[in-house]
């Protein structure tokens, strides 16, 4: 099951809550004021990683040295 976010209606409380695919907020209640339907709204994200695309650590080396361990060389 995905977790969406919602926005009540009437407070703007926003909340995140765990449905089954599609749910759209029309049955639910907003868990601060009570108000009916609150309505789904588009979550940002944010993904980790190297600034060279690599997997942020984990053994592989950066491609400006031979070493496992970017610490080492700066990068």
């Amino acid at each position: 099951m995905p977790i969406y976010e919602f926005r009540c209606n009437k407070c703007g409380h926003r909340f995140e809550k765990l449905c089954p695919m599609g749910e759209n907020g029309e049955k639910m209640q907003c868990p601060a004021c009570t108000a009916p339907a609150p309505k789904r709204v588009m979550s940002g994200f944010c993904a980790c990683g190297t600034e060279n695309g690599g997997d942020g650590g984990g053994g592989s080396s950066c491609g400006s040295c031979s070493s496992s361990n970017c610490g080492s060389c700066g990068h």
